[in-house]
C-alpha cells in the first residue's frame, strides 16, 4: 500500500497563492511519476499536475497551466504544487499519486481521461478553498 502524506491546503481569496506538499518514502518516489488530481464535490476527479521524479518532466492539466507549477526535491523524497492565481473554481480535495498513468494522461489530454478515477488514494488528501 502507497502511503503518501500530503500538506499545505488551506483557506484563501481569490488571486491567493498556495503550496502542497507529498513526501513519500524511498521506494515510492525514486524513478516514478507523481503529481496531483482533486475533486470537488459534486464532480469527477480531475488531473492537475504531474512530474517524473527521475528526469523531472512534467506535465499539467489545462486548467491550471501557467498558474500551478510542480516541483521535485529528490533529497527529501518530496513533490510540491505551486498554485497562484486561485481561483474558487479550483476548490476541490487535492490528493497526491504515484502512478505512471498520471504523467502519462496528462502527457496525452486527448486520450482518454477515465484513468484519474481509477487512480489510488495514498494519502489524507489536503483541502483547498478559495473564495471570491
Amino acid at each position: 500500500q502507497v502511503t503518501l502524506v500530503e500538506s499545505g491546503g488551506g483557506s484563501v481569496q481569490a488571486g491567493g497563492s498556495l503550496r502542497l506538499s507529498c513526501t513519500a518514502t524511498e521506494h515510492v518516489y525514486s524513478d516514478n511519476c507523481m503529481g496531483w488530481f482533486r475533486q470537488a464535490p459534486g464532480k469527477e476527479r480531475e488531473a492537475v499536475a504531474a512530474i517524473y521524479t527521475g528526469g523531472g518532466k512534467s506535465y499539467y492539466g489545462d486548467s491550471v497551466k501557467d498558474r500551478f507549477t510542480i516541483s521535485r526535491d529528490s533529497a527529501k523524497n518530496t513533490v510540491y504544487l505551486q498554485m497562484t492565481s486561485l481561483t474558487p473554481e479550483d476548490t476541490a480535495m487535492y490528493y497526491c499519486a504515484a502512478d505512471y498513468r498520471l504523467c502519462r494522461g496528462l502527457s496525452s489530454p486527448e486520450g482518454d481521461s477515465n484513468y484519474v478515477q481509477l487512480l489510488k488514494i495514498g494519502g489524507q488528501g489536503t483541502q483547498v478553498t478559495v473564495s471570491s
